[in-house]
């Protein structure tokens, strides 16, 4: 599964956007250096039945933004990605 069908799965279950959840996770104050991800990963099972791997995945969008490695764009396989930069703002808006 790719990094971008993860956060498309999260918006499918939760109802929320990426960018909601971020926007919630700041106001929380998870982005902080010291908060790690298993506080993270509890208020998203708790909140949302998110499981862990849905759950780092924002966990990563949280502490270190939209951009990942380009290790798999453009790469094949289940994995790919075909940008280094994660659509936060709902699937229906994703420029095709």
């Amino acid at each position: 599964m790719s990094f971008q069908a993860y956060l498309d799965a999260i918006e499918e279950k939760t109802g929320r956007t990426p960018r909601e959840l971020l926007d919630l996770a700041l106001q929380r104050g998870y982005d902080g250096p010291d908060v790690k991800a298993g506080e993270i990963l509890a208020w998203l099972k708790e909140d949302y039945d998110l499981g862990r791997g849905h759950g780092m995945a924002m966990v990563h969008v949280i502490k270190k933004g939209p951009k990942i490695s380009d290790k798999h764009v453009g790469s094949e396989g289940s994995h790919r990605d075909d940008s280094d930069t994660l659509w936060l703002d709902g699937k229906s808006s994703r420029p095709s």
